[in-house]
This record gives structure tokens, C-alpha cells and sequence, in this order.
């Protein structure tokens, strides 16, 4: 074992399947399989692929003030949640930065908070350093939790045999607890792809044996295991931030477009203040969605120019594999922030011409919205 990583209940898994191993968050993962990441993304987005995703972080709030607590903590509102529905969201620090974004599940009887890996620890402190104003009991269930994505065109075809329920009564950001080959899950109507499918949180104990059957499921319409290179293209394409890149301390939700779930009028909340005075200042700098209009292949880390001076940096970039050009998310200037704006990335000292585009890149996807 790689020293001071953790594995997922699924390593012995990726192992046999032939995934190259790599040091994610604090996990050994998967990065690709032989198939290649080329492969997995085409087959997520043309049939099905699964991920295992179990080094995501599962927090638990029961109690009177479970709800008070989520308010308090993340910035869109949970008051407006059913039972039976998720919400994405995110926390902040007291400046407007970002702590980490999550997805917040209702259900009957509590809450549930789902957070990015390399963020766990951290987060997991941040919650229980407010819950103490708060008649609520607050639990890490992250271990005993894992975490599998369906996700493609075919995957609710694929899955629907081994379900104990109806698929298509579990909407866009929905969920229902019920059965996947024969073990207890809570079925979320959710990913990170832009793809139909389904996110399956099981007991640890039972993620060999789904994983496994659902595999077997998903042979007939070419389902394949997909690893964290095709998750990355995949959400690239749909515009989606991802923590430690488009998201951190540094930046606020307003700055990296995400002020459709800041809900400033819903009452205060961590962070309230500092967002509420950079939207009345305006904002000085926007994430925006770049298309290179020559070849060239936009990594992280790259200059963003506009005349010849450094205005920005890339914090995503790729090749697209769905649209064949390259792709990328980066901050710069409100002022060059408008659709159509020319720009250029610095790839090594080479200029790669760029045009500020809205998202998501790719527009094809089987979402059932």
C-alpha cells in the first residue's frame, strides 16, 4: 500500500480490472483502467460507465435544529427541500470563501451533507465547530459509507433490473431509499457528468457485491468502469467546478458563478456579510468557460492573456474527447468576462487563441431535468 493512503471497499476491485492506481485525496483511486480515458468518457456519454466514488464524505445531522444548522452553514436554502430531495450548495468562511461545495439530502428523519474528499477532515471540523450552538447530533458516516455513479444514456436500463423500485419515479435531484441487488441503498437521481444516471449510497460492507452485479447488469448495453481522468473530462465539458480548482478559500461563490444558490434574502448565514458587500461593489473578477479556436490543449496553471498581458489563470483545462477541441474554466477580469471576448492561454510559451464561451461546453447530455 502506497504509505498514508486509505482505499476504498472497491480497491481489490480496480486492482483486478487493471486501473492504474494514483494518489487522490488522500485515497489510492483509480485514474483510468486499460480501456483508457478516452474510452470510459465516450462510453459514459454514449452508454453507461461506473465510477466509484466512496472516497466522497458523508456527514449525518439528526435533531430539533438539524435543519437550523444546515441554514447556518450553506449558502442556498434547505428550507425549500422535501422530503426525498438533494440540493447543491456550498459553505463559506466569514470572507466569502469557499470551505467546500456539497450536495444536501432531506430525508424524513435528518440530513445529510455530502462533501469532496480532499476537503473531509476539514469540513468535518467546520461542522462540528458550529454545531455546538445547535440542539443537533452530527456523525461522520464517511467510512462506513460507499458511494457508486451510474451514469450514461443506458445506465437507468442497465440498473433498473436490479432496483427494488420504479427508476423513473426518482427525478433530477431526487431520491428514494430502496434496494440494488438485494442491498439497502438510498437511489439519488444525481452526478457529475451531465449524463442520465444514478448516484448509490450502500453500506461498505455491500459495495463489492452491487458494484459487481451492476457491472454484470450493464455488460449488454456496454457499460465499463470509468476512472477519476474520465469523471475530470466529463465535468470539464459540463462546465462544473471542482474544489481546489474553480473553488477555494480564495474565491467566492458570486466570483465563480454559482449566485443561483447563494441565497442571500434567505437569512443570515456563515459568510452572509462578505457576500452581500461584494455583490453590491460588483464583482471584479468572473470564472469563465474558454474554447480554444486553434488547436492546442489548455492545462492548469497556464497564463490567461488578453493584448499580450496576463490577465488570468486556467484552473480547468483539456482536450475535449465529445467535441474534439480544447477546453477550459479560468478567473480573469469582470470587463473580459463577456461571451465572445478573444483571449489567449500561455501553453508553455506557446499562445493558444481563446473565446469566452457559456456553459456547459458540451449540450448533448441525457439529463431528465
Amino acid at each position: 500500500m502506497t504509505e498514508g493512503l486509505r482505499r476504498t471497499p472497491l480497491f481489490e476491485q480496480h486492482v483486478a480490472a487493471g486501473g492504474k492506481m494514483v494518489p487522490f485525496a488522500g485515497f489510492e483511486m483509480p485514474v483510468q483502467y486499460p480501456t483508457g480515458i478516452t474510452a470510459e468518457h465516450k462510453a459514459v456519454r454514449g452508454a453507461a460507465g461506473i465510477f466509484d466514488v466512496s472516497h466522497m464524505g458523508e456527514f449525518v445531522l439528526r435533531g430539533p435544529q438539524a435543519l437550523d444548522l444546515v441554514q447556518h452553514l450553506a449558502i442556498n436554502d434547505a428550507s425549500t427541500l422535501d422530503v426525498g430531495q438533494a440540493q447543491y450548495s456550498a459553505m463559506c468562511y466569514e470572507s466569502g470563501g469557499v470551505v467546500d461545495d456539497l450536495l444536501v439530502y432531506r430525508f424524513n428523519d435528518r440530513y445529510m451533507l455530502v462533501v469532496n474528499a480532499s476537503n473531509l477532515e476539514k469540513d468535518f471540523a467546520w461542522v462540528e465547530e458550529h454545531a455546538g450552538a445547535f440542539d443537533v447530533e452530527v456523525e461522520d458516516a464517511s467510512e462506513r459509507t460507499a458511494l457508486l455513479a451510474v451514469q450514461g444514456p443506458r445506465a437507468r436500463e442497465a440498473l433498473q433490473p436490479l432496483a427494488s423500485i420504479d427508476l423513473d419515479t426518482v427525478k433530477y435531484y431526487r431520491f428514494a431509499e430502496g434496494e440494488v441487488a438485494g442491498a439497502a441503498a438510498v437511489i439519488s437521481g444525481t452526478g457529475y457528468t451531465g449524463e442520465d444516471g444514478f448516484e448509490l449510497y450502500v453500506d461498505a460492507s455491500d459495495a463489492v457485491a452491487v458494484w459487481t452485479a451492476v457491472l454484470a447488469a450493464g455488460e449488454s448495453v456496454g457499460m465499463i468502469p470509468a476512472g477519476l481522468g474520465a469523471r475530470d473530462s466529463l465535468r470539464l465539458e459540463m462546465g462544473y467546478a471542482l474544489y481546489g480548482h474553480e473553488l477555494d478559500d480564495e474565491h467566492t461563490p458570486l466570483e465563480a458563478g454559482l449566485g443561483w444558490v447563494t441565497k442571500l434574502a434567505k437569512g443570515d448565514f456563515v459568510g452572509r456579510e462578505a457576500l452581500a458587500a461584494q455583490k453590491d461593489a460588483g464583482l471584479t473578477r468572473k470564472l469563465v468557460a474558454m474554447v480554444a479556436t486553434e488547436r492546442g490543449f489548455p492545462r492548469a496553471g497556464y497564463e490567461v492573456r488578453a493584448g499580450g498581458k496576463a490577465v488570468g489563470a486556467v484552473t480547468s483545462g483539456t482536450m475535449s474527447p465529445s467535441l474534439g477541441v480544447g477546453i477550459a474554466l479560468g478567473y480573469v477580469p469582470s470587463e473580459l468576462a463577456k461571451r465572445d471576448t478573444e483571449l489567449e492561454i500561455d501553453a508553455r510559451g506557446r499562445g493558444i487563441a481563446v473565446r469566452v464561451e457559456s456553459t456547459p461546453f458540451y449540450t448533448e447530455g441525457s439529463i431528465r431535468r
